[in-house]
Order: structure tokens, then C-alpha cells, then sequence
């Protein structure tokens, strides 16, 4: 499959790109990133150096990745969510030397316009509800929501809420796939 490159974006040279990939309008990416297979990439997105996206990668107009972010495969980022790299900036002190590591695993949603703090881990299938602000690691499968984000539910692989209480010990299926969930204390996992 062919890598279809808007001619208004900038892709600097260097910049490894993946089979199937279409980069949008207005669209930068820099010298050292590393974009898998089958992503899109909206208007207006910008991927720095240090930057690592998996295999289909959906990311919406005008979101910024900056440094120190990785995106695991199959990740949703909604329009004009934003990520972070210094916890925190100043303009008259450089700290390019004190980035902190986000890492969005496999499969997690964010939803529009949310803001993700560096230096934490969205869990694999979680789900990020609109506007939210993440300033501490979310668990696999869970919803967060709100300012700042807390956790409000479960979600499944294919994107149905769970029929689990935020903590304990229950099992649930989704309604779609028929995949079942256990949760065990405040950890959820797929049974299969």
C-alpha cells in the first residue's frame, strides 16, 4: 500500500513512515520519527523527533505529539486533544534535558480536546472521555473523565461500558463481542 503525503505537509527527511499511511493537510513531521503502517495523521498535526506511533494510529486534526511520546498500535486521538513533555515549562528556562516519558498503550481512546500531563501511562483499551485531564497513569480498560480525570467505569475492547463496580471482585461480558472481563480489586482484564 502506498504512503499518501498531502503536498502542503512537511515530512523532514529521515523520518521513517509505514505502508498505508496518509498524512493530511498542513500536516509536520519531524526528522526522527518513527510512524507505523495504516495511520492517518489530520490536518494540522505535528510529530516530533522523539516520537514513536505503532501500526494504525488514528490521530484527529490539530494534535500535537510532541518529544518523549510513544503510541502503541490501534490508538485514537480526538481532535485537538494535547500531550505535554515538561511538567514544568518556562519560557526563560531551558528543559529539553528533563522531558518525561507518555506512553499510550494498545487500543486506549482520547477523546477530544483532552489534555494528557506527561510523565504517565494510559493503559491498553482504556478510554479518555472528552476534555478530560490526565495527570496519573490509567488502568486497562478503564474510563476517566472530568478535571482532573478520574475514574469513572470499565470499558471493552470494542468500545461497550462494562457492567462493573470501579473496584471488587465481578466478572462481565460485552455486549457486542461476548468477550468476557474479570475484575479483580481495581485491575481489569480480559478472560477471553
Amino acid at each position: 500500500m502506498a504512503i499518501t503525503i498531502h503536498h502542503s505537509a512537511i515530512v523532514d527527511d529521515g523520518a521513517t513512515i509505514g505502508d498505508g499511511t496518509a498524512i493530511w493537510h498542513w500536516v509536520h513531521v519531524c526528522a526522527q520519527a518513527s510512524i507505523g503502517s495504516g495511520c492517518s495523521l489530520g490536518q494540522n498535526v505535528f510529530i516530533g523527533n522523539k516520537v514513536t506511533i505503532g501500526n494504525n494510529v488514528k490521530i484527529q486534526n490539530n494534535v500535537s505529539v510532541y518529544d518523549n511520546v510513544t503510541l502503541e498500535d490501534d490508538v485514537f486521538c480526538g481532535p485537538s486533544m494535547v500531550f505535554t513533555n515538561v511538567y514544568n515549562p518556562r519560557s526563560a528556562v531551558s528543559r529539553k534535558n528533563e522531558y518525561r516519558n507518555t506512553l499510550v498503550k494498545r487500543g486506549a481512546t482520547i477523546g477530544a480536546n483532552a489534555t494528557i500531563v506527561c510523565g504517565v501511562t494510559i493503559g491498553e483499551y482504556s478510554f479518555i472521555g472528552a476534555g478530560a485531564v490526565v495527570n496519573r497513569d490509567v488502568p486497562p480498560y478503564a474510563i476517566v473523565a472530568g478535571v482532573p480525570a478520574k475514574h469513572i467505569g470499565w470499558i471493552s475492547k470494542h468500545g461497550m461500558k462494562l457492567q462493573l463496580p470501579l473496584n471488587g471482585e465481578a466478572e462481565a461480558t460485552c455486549s457486542i463481542t461476548g468477550e468476557h472481563y474479570k475484575l479483580s480489586g481495581s485491575s481489569c482484564i480480559l478472560i477471553g
